[in-house]
């Protein structure tokens, strides 16, 4: 025995390191079936699975250029970290993006930009910026609503999300004067700092759910009387990563916490049915909105991405003969996604947001329907530019997602479905969100937002008009090919806008339904 330990005692490191070598090709080639590389390859083949796991990483800071990666390129990441540390967000030297490239988009300027009054509110507060429709106005609800922000969190969930994320994000909308969409995880100590929320839910109920997992109305109701900065509730039909499917929780995510708000069992995946309980036609949801509607006095909508018309033409057609309906609709753009969705769903089912909300636009506007619904618009619209084309084809309010995420932290590592998000943003590991900073956090958010409609505005009164709500489809034009086959968006989508009662911002911001704004 003492000559065997003296033998060992005598390898230097080196011949262990040849050991454990050998033994992992032992392994490889005798003992493991499951990769024919490292088989056939033992030792070297590992390298393969590591150059494969770095692989995106090794991209996206070194090989792709500027403007090539997806879902969000370094220049757009850039300006939104830029604008959430109230850095300098400006590009140098003209544009390096290929302004003739298909879908460019393009607003037309006025030869003299509008010219603020004395006392303007964006004399005050230059990203002062609300919403020109009152949610639930038309229906003559008890609390109606005007958003004091054009742009708001999208539903991220917490669960998809981590704590302190959801935390900075709702201070962060509190101090910006947005609204915080709770996403269909249920609501949350996290998203109780004093932001306005909108409540959504799901098939799932989540914080509103029965015994038997259908909807509870007295929960609804008890939720609403508690909480008095829900400002309106939301009913997803289907979201853009996965129209059709139900949301997906990985059970890596599930921790005691989010069980018991959510009524799930802590480990295992939780997968939202595609079809809601509480109602199977559009006479029983519209029916189901109506009741809600009434017992919490709050607006009610919708939110969906886009595909077949048929059932939308059906509710459409139902709301003109009945007078009845959703007060807002959220449309999720195909290209949406924060969470865990199949790459089929994902890449292929459901229309990109332009395709889907013109189409829906189009034929509410036909019916006679534009002026009674606060149409809010979702799916990579984060930017100035981009939000801008959103108000001319007819959109009154933006909601982000990935954006606001990464005005917090977020780096794009597409991990969202591992619970290994290294930001701590979209991760319930106690470790890694340990490094978001709500306090720090929350400002950025803020500033994000504050950035955004300061430059929105600026593009505004670049096109002449006071509030983008005055945006027509022939202000902005898109790049089909070349300049000779560009068209305006009413030619390309084959509508007007219905145009927008505006009377001035300060009417806006002297309406008694405005949501919250720091004075």
């Amino acid at each position: 025995m003492s000559t065997i330990l003296d033998l060992v005692s005598h390898i230097s490191w080196w011949g262990w390191l040849l050991i454990g070598l050998a033994l992992v090709a032992i392994r490889d080639v005798f003992f493991q079936k499951q990769h024919t590389i490292s088989h056939n390859y033992p030792i070297f083949g590992h390298l393969r699975y590591l150059f494969e796991s770095i692989g995106p990483e090794m991209r996206q800071y070194f090989v792709a250029n500027n403007r090539e990666e997806l879902p969000f390129n370094r220049i757009e990441r850039g300006w939104i970290y830029a604008s959430a540390k109230k850095e300098n967000n400006y590009e140098g030297f003209g544009t390096d993006r290929d302004i003739y490239q298909h879908q460019h988009i393009f607003i037309n300027n006025a030869m003299m930009p509008f010219k603020l009054p004395e006392n303007h509110p964006n004399h005050e507060d230059k990203s002062f910026l609300p919403c020109a429709k009152v949610m639930g106005e038309f229906h003559k609800r008890r609390r109606p609503f005007r958003p004091a922000s054009v742009i708001n969190v999208s539903a991220m969930s917490f669960g998809s999300l981590s704590a302190k994320a959801i935390e900075s994000l709702n201070k962060g909308v509190k101090i910006a004067g947005a609204y915080h969409n709770t996403g269909e995880g249920g609501l949350s100590p996290h998203h109780s700092h004093g932001g306005d929320v909108i409540f959504h839910f799901g098939t799932g109920y989540f914080g509103v759910r029965s015994e038997e997992g259908g909807f509870s109305m007295d929960k609804m109701i008890k939720l609403v009387e508690n909480n008095p900065f829900i400002r309106a509730i939301e009913v997803k039909l289907s979201q853009g990563a996965k129209p059709g499917k139900g949301g997906v929780l990985p059970g890596a995510k599930i921790t005691k916490e989010i069980s018991e708000i959510r009524g799930v069992p802590i480990g295992v995946d939780v997968l939202s049915p595609p079809n809601h309980k509480a109602f199977s036609n559009i006479p029983e949801m519209v029916d189901f909105i109506e009741k809600i509607a009434e017992a919490t006095g709050l607006p009610v909508g919708i939110k969906a991405a886009i595909g077949k018309l048929e059932q939308w033409e059906e509710l459409a057609d139902f709301m003109v003969a009945t007078g009845k309906g959703p007060d807002f609709i959220t449309v999720d753009g195909g290209e949406g996604g924060t969470g865990a969705a199949p790459p089929s769903f994902a890449d292929h089912v459901s229309l990109p947001w332009v395709y889907g909300f013109s189409d829906l636009y189009k034929m509410f506007k036909n019916k006679g329907l534009s002026e009674r619904i606060v149409f809010i618009g979702s799916g990579k619209l984060g930017f100035p530019a981009k939000a801008a084309m959103a108000f001319a084809m007819g959109a009154d309010c933006i909601n982000v997602a990935r954006e606001a995420m990464m005005s917090i932290g977020c780096i794009q590592a597409q991990v969202c479905h591992t619970n290994r998000c290294p930001s701590g943003v979209a991760t319930q590991s106690k470790w890694l969100q340990s490094g978001i900073d709500p306090t720090l956090k929350s400002e950025r958010l803020a500033q994000y937002f504050k950035t955004f409609r300061k430059e929105l505005i600026e593009i505004t009164h670049a096109a002449g008009y006071e509030h983008p709500c005055q945006f027509t489809m022939k202000d902005i034009e898109m790049n089909i090919d070349d300049h000779s086959l560009s068209n305006k968006l009413h030619s390309t989508f084959a509508y007007e806008k219905t145009s927008v009662p505006f009377l001035g911002m300060q009417n806006l911001k002297d309406c008694l339904y405005l949501g919250h704004h720091p004075k």
